[in-house]
């Protein structure tokens, strides 16, 4: 149960990393620092997207922007910090 619990908060902890960059790099779309039409900024961009969208995704149906901003990483990151809680309290 312990390699499973270690490889569980791996992948959470990866994908809170991938959470981080995607906001990081929305806010340098936002600010123009990042040139959207590289073609190496769009494939990054890209796969941002793919690895994030389906979890945003549902929660954007429930949870609209505040004054602009999306909040569903931060749903999704106290998702995560929840989901880690779990894993060290059941499997550990």
């Amino acid at each position: 149960m312990g390699l499973l619990a270690q490889i569980l908060l791996f992948a959470l902890q990866v994908y809170f990393w991938i959470i981080i960059v995607s906001v990081v790099i929305s806010w340098l779309i936002a600010f123009d620092v990042i040139n959207v039409r590289n073609e190496k900024s769009r494939n990054l961009i890209g796969l941002l997207e793919k690895l994030t969208e389906p979890v945003y995704r549902p929660i954007r149906k429930y949870v609209p922007s505040i004054g602009g901003i999306d909040v569903s990483p931060i749903i999704v990151i106290f998702g995560i910090y929840l989901a880690q809680h779990l894993v060290i309290k059941l499997l550990y």
